[in-house]
């Protein structure tokens, strides 16, 4: 049974329903068509006729709700949307401009791939593009894309599959290989249901599946996050606690932060930010449910967030390597973009199975700890509740960390210890105890830089308490921002 696609819009009705009425001002000027031979000249005037677009892209400027933006807009009706010499020019030179301007860049591909009558020539043009799109990237600026259907080739294998956001139109065929050649060269049908944006997002390849009436929502949204003001902020009154914190038994405090109806990242957006966009994925075929990856404000602080999510994490499937390459790309993404970014550890621990080791698991701990010592973006940990193992480890170095009352970090969870030490599990308190694992204990030497209080427990007052995170992360953030990164050994000095 074959697919239902959806109908699909012309790169003009697209620009016209994503851009405010009358905002539209192309950068076009038109193709130089010399040299061409007589029927590949024929082809492009049929191909003028039954699009009414002069080439397979259309480029320019508009107004998305008031903001400013440059858009690179793929015309399907034009040889199937064919990327050829004057195409990738018309790219290039809008890419180019966008950057020189300083304009956030909104791509809308939709093609079979490259044009088949320019060959070899057209194949290599996706390098220009690609290193056009790297430089806008490079420059902090933001590159959002919509894959419409169908996004397929070396379109898919370039600039379609390089934005700092990707959604995808619902329905659409999405891949490299295009089912009928696939089909030509292998003599059976692709296997139904691959190619589509619907599994591109359960693989992590794309951030969001939404139809085109949709689009200008949510990427004014991400926009707003991606573009807010990075110094001048107002300043953040300190949310200092009035009383002093009461001191709670460390084994009490380990029970406390195991509750299951212990507030999670969750619970904190909720009620603490003032906007969230989810991402989805490594972008490269990956997600964990163990993860929530963000665009945020809190306040008027934006963040690139990374939450490891006690209800993702269950014992079928505990935090795996996938989470932690997902956190490495919002590093990436807090890098690019010079937005700060905020990690919040809550983990029963990482995966122990075959399955872990194999898929590098050590690896990409060391990775994230390379990365965030490193990071060219200011960062702020926050301890939130179970902080157990390397899982735990790998999202803890920051230019500043703050910590739930009842927090911990330990290398095992305790009864882990009391085994290795007792060899048995009862020795757990003490050893949790002798190893120091608290929030509290591990302000006292240096580790955490502040403490939020719970009254007497997070789990009794979740909605207050996650509105007194967000104070202190809203405050936090803002003068990070004014700060900036540390350096790397700054942020490895606190373990000294």
């Amino acid at each position: 049974m074959t697919e239902a696609r959806p109908a699909r819009l012309s790169a003009a009705e697209l620009i016209d329903l994503v851009l405010d009425e009358g905002s539209w001002h192309s950068w076009d000027t038109p193709p130089d068509r010399s040299g061409v031979s007589p029927a590949y000249a024929e082809a492009l005037a049929a191909a003028f006729d039954a699009s009414g677009a002069d080439e397979s892209v259309l480029t320019g400027e508009g107004l998305m709700k008031g903001r400013r933006v440059a858009v690179l807009m793929g015309e399907f009706g034009f040889l199937a949307g064919s990327i050829g010499r004057a195409s990738a020019d018309r790219l290039v030179a809008a890419i180019t401009r966008a950057t020189a301007e300083g304009l956030p860049l909104l791509a809308g591909p939709v093609s079979g791939g490259t044009r088949m009558q320019e060959g070899t020539p057209a194949f290599v043009q996706m390098v220009r593009i690609t290193e056009a799109v790297a430089a806008h990237k490079a420059a902090g600026l933001p590159y959002l894309v919509y894959l419409r259907h169908p996004t397929t080739g070396g379109v898919m294998a370039s600039w379609g599959s390089l934005g700092h956001v990707t959604v995808a139109e619902p329905g659409a065929l999405v891949g490299f290989l295009g089912p009928r050649v696939y089909e030509a060269l292998y003599g059976k049908p692709f296997p139904p249901g691959v190619q589509t944006s619907e599994n591109l997002y359960a693989h992590g390849i794309v951030d969001a599946v939404m139809p085109p009436s949709e689009i200008a929502g949510i990427l004014d949204r991400a926009l707003t996050i991606l573009l807010a003001p990075r110094h001048g902020i107002r300043p953040v009154p300190d949310p200092v606690p009035l009383t002093p914190l009461p001191e709670v038994e460390t084994w009490d405090a380990v029970l406390r932060s195991r509750r299951p109806d212990r507030p999670g990242v969750r619970r904190l957006l909720k009620y603490a930010a003032s906007d969230v966009i989810p991402l989805n994925g490594t972008g490269q075929g990956e997600r964990d449910p163990g993860l929530l990856l963000a665009l945020v404000r809190f306040g008027e602080a934006p963040c690139v967030f990374l939450g490891q999510d006690r209800r993702g994490q269950t014992d079928e499937h505990p935090m795996g390597p996938e989470a932690l390459r997902e956190a490495q790309r919002g590093m990436r993404l807090a890098s690019e973009l010079g937005l700060p970014l905020v990690t919040v550890i809550d983990t029963r621990g990482a995966a122990l199975s075959a399955e872990a080791e194999e898929g590098g698991l050590a690896g990409e701990i060391a990775r994230c700890l390379h990365e965030l010592v490193t990071l060219s973006a200011p960062t702020l940990c926050l301890m939130l509740g179970e902080g157990n193992g390397g899982g735990a480890l790998a999202f803890l170095p920051a230019d500043r960390v703050i910590a739930a009352q009842h927090a911990w970090l330990s290398p095992l969870p305790p009864e882990g210890a009391s085994a290795i030490v007792h060899r048995d599990l009862d020795h757990a308190p003490e050893m949790a105890r002798a190893q120091q694992v608290r929030a509290l204990d591990l302000r006292d030497r240096g580790i955490v830089d502040r403490i939020v209080a719970e009254h007497p427990d997070a789990a009794d007052e979740p909605e207050e308490f996650c509105r007194r995170v967000g104070a202190v992360l809203e405050h936090e953030l803002a003068a990070l921002l004014d700060s900036g990164p540390g350096s790397p050994a700054d942020r490895a000095r606190r373990y000294a």
